[in-house]
């Protein structure tokens, strides 16, 4: 299979049209057609509904396989480079937002000391937009929310920390003042939580259902610093990783309560199963991890794994 048969699906899939995606390749029409034409007969299916433009579901496989291949012949490239000379290439991290304000810093200047070479791409989102990345090869690590049980990736433990009640002033919980809540106290208000399904609203829950309590929400928001932010505001009271109070912020009309018999959030990070990390993206790994050691001993609530 030649590999320009691959390179023109994946223009197809971008840009829609095979003149614009003959455009973006430099060359015509034409060959565009005639690769992707190619590469249907190979595989004994059509790839792309000419009729709209758009991907068929079997041209939406080898889309994705394709992504990964191209994502192989990259890092095969920088590890000859890295073995020939010193590391360089991209890296490609994904992270979850509130480790992301506190932990990419010294991360990205201990990497740009270390390997000035190495051009490191951050993409900030939730833990299932970013397993999405990771297994269609569009991120190399992504530092998430555990635990994940997930057939193509796997993951190490990266540090955990505790979980925090931001209670607003003026609120009943804000009246108990900042001291340990149990989750009976906890079940009779209304809380800012994450949506069902994700990994952290899943954690308090089974937590409440070790204590018989189900606890009622005010709102499902996706993003704990959404969810922080309200409670700042005074919207109402959130529980939250005690990271997603900014070290820089200045104590406001809110108290902080821990929960009694609630496990520490465990983060961890993520990289895919099948393949090799690429020399810039294993370098990034053990200095990501290194870096977490040294921050983790000066934040409280925070413990590296």
């Amino acid at each position: 299979m030649d590999l320009k048969y691959l390179e023109a699906l994946a223009a197809v899939a971008e840009h829609g049209r095979f003149s614009a995606a003959a455009r973006a390749l430099h060359t015509v029409q034409s060959n565009v057609s005639s690769h992707v034409a190619k590469l249907e007969e190979e595989l004994g299916a059509v790839l792309v509904d000419r009729a709209v433009g758009s991907l068929t579901p079997e041209g939406k496989v080898v889309l994705a396989r394709t992504k990964r291949i191209n994502g192989e012949i990259a890092a095969m490239r920088a590890d000859i480079a890295s073995m020939t000379s010193h590391v360089t290439g991209d890296v490609s991290l994904g992270i979850i937002g509130t480790p992301g304000r506190w932990l990419l810093p010294p991360f990205l200047d201990e990497l740009r000391r270390q390997h000035p070479d190495v051009d490191a791409m951050v993409v900030d989102s939730t833990t299932l937009a970013l397993v999405r990345l990771l297994e269609g090869g569009e991120l190399d690590l992504a530092v998430l929310n555990a635990p994940l049980e997930h057939e193509e990736l796997v993951t190490t433990p990266l540090f955990a920390e505790e979980f925090v009640v931001i209670a607003p002033t003026g609120h009943a919980l804000a009246a108990l003042g900042d001291r340990e809540v149990s989750f009976a106290e906890l079940e009779q208000h209304e809380l800012l939580l994450g949506p069902p399904g994700s990994v952290m609203r899943m954690q308090i829950d089974t937590a409440a259902a070790r204590h018989r309590v189900t606890l009622r929400t005010l709102a499902q928001l996706d993003g704990i610093r959404l969810t922080a932010t309200l409670a700042f505001q005074g919207y109402g009271p959130a529980i939250v990783p005690i990271t997603s109070i900014p070290v820089w912020t200045d104590r406001g009309d809110w108290s902080v309560l821990t929960v009694t018999g609630l496990p520490p959030r465990q983060v961890a990070l993520a990289i895919r199963r099948r393949g090799m990390l690429s020399a810039p993206a294993a370098a990034a790994r053990d200095i990501l991890r290194s870096v977490m050691r040294s921050v983790a001993r000066r934040i409280p609530g925070v413990t590296a794994s």
